[in-house]
């Protein structure tokens, strides 16, 4: 199958092309490598799938481009003719969005338009994008799911994701162009972004330096595996939205619609304490913390639990690696890359 992957050279772009091309499949990865966080990070990804061993009929190109670039996606498009598009490029990081904005409205915003614009020329069979559980927002209601309201993003970033979400059902329903957008609960692992928790907090232990802990550490997230993250991706990959033929209009739901259109939680089920996280990392690295406590800080949310039922029910399966496992896992790589 021709695949697009963009935001290739991320974290989760790199864990999804490396095991589409396991299973055979011929990628073509964008990337803009920009320098928000170590570019040498991204470029040493790409490295690995370029010398992965992959079998006779599976291929990688690589495109540095931004999607910005309406003409560059286009060519893209025509040229490499996919069938399927996961979409994962994204100006990411909630309080970078507080700082620079415009960065969001270029990437998230012109970025995503020009990609459901290539999708919509081709033909595209299955859009698959990322969403973030930043759009629950100021929502109180715990476990997160997906009937909750999320007209109320606490940060730049959420409202850009949640526009995603809008801007795909409208495709969906003009063009039944098949979307499905994740939001994705706290994701960490091996090759992980150093502007996340788990490498911000590994790097600071490591070399004994203070961490910052906000709102006086009382803060818990629903971590999720990246495995478990993937193996999503490639289950939504083999069944992709369709119409609800019973949709109700009179009391519409968010999370699907009489559009080939479908919103999913992808989170561990389990919210754990910040405080929590920190010990096991200390525990892995062998180091106590230097630990800095801090009040909350804007556009943050105090706590993130996703309720993953509607995921389960659609494909048979929900992350479900633990903390200890996936932290172990992370560690070993953070010894060995750094």
């Amino acid at each position: 199958m021709r695949i697009v992957v963009t935001g290739a050279a991320g974290f989760i772009g790199y864990h999804l092309v490396h095991q589409l091309l396991a299973k055979g499949h011929q990628i073509l990865g964008i990337d803009n490598f920009n320098n928000y966080y170590d570019v040498n990070l991204k470029r040493s990804r790409i490295e690995n799938l370029i010398n992965l061993k992959k079998p006779i009929n599976s291929s990688f190109e690589m495109k540095s481009n931004d999607l910005e670039d309406k003409n560059a996606c286009n060519e893209i498009f025509n040229i490499f003719k996919p069938k399927i598009v996961f979409h994962l490029a994204a100006q990411a990081g909630v309080r970078y969005s507080i700082t620079n904005p415009e960065k969001y409205f270029q990437s998230n915003l012109i970025g995503f338009g020009n990609i459901m614009e290539c999708c919509r020329k081709s033909e595209i069979k299955n859009f698959i994008f990322a969403s973030s559980s930043s759009v629950y927002g100021g929502n109180k209601n715990i476990p997160f799911s997906e009937l909750n309201s999320v007209d109320h993003p606490v940060s730049l970033y959420a409202a850009t994701k949640r526009a995603n979400e809008l801007m795909a059902h409208s495709y969906s329903h003009l063009y039944q162009i098949p979307c499905t957008g994740l939001r994705l609960f706290t994701v960490y692992g091996p090759w992980g972004r150093p502007d996340m928790a788990p490498m911000i907090f590994a790097n600071a232990i490591m070399n004994e330096l203070p961490i910052n802990i906000f709102n006086g550490g009382d803060l818990s997230r629903d971590f999720t595996y990246i495995d478990d993250v993937i193996e999503v991706f490639l289950r939504i990959m083999e069944k992709p939205a369709i119409p609800n033929s019973n949709f109700s209009y009179d009391k519409p739901v968010p999370f699907e619609s009489w559009a080939p259109f479908r919103i999913f939680n992808v989170g561990n089920k389990k919210s754990i304490k910040l405080m929590e996280f920190i010990k096991l990392l200390e525990i892995n690295l062998g180091k106590k913390a230097i630990k800095n406590f801090q009040e909350m800080q804007p556009g943050d949310v105090k706590d993130t639990l996703a309720d993953t039922n509607l995921l389960e029910e659609w494909i048979n399966f929900s992350p479900n690696t633990s903390l200890e496992f996936g932290i172990s896992e992370f560690v070993k790589w953070f010894k060995f890359f750094y």
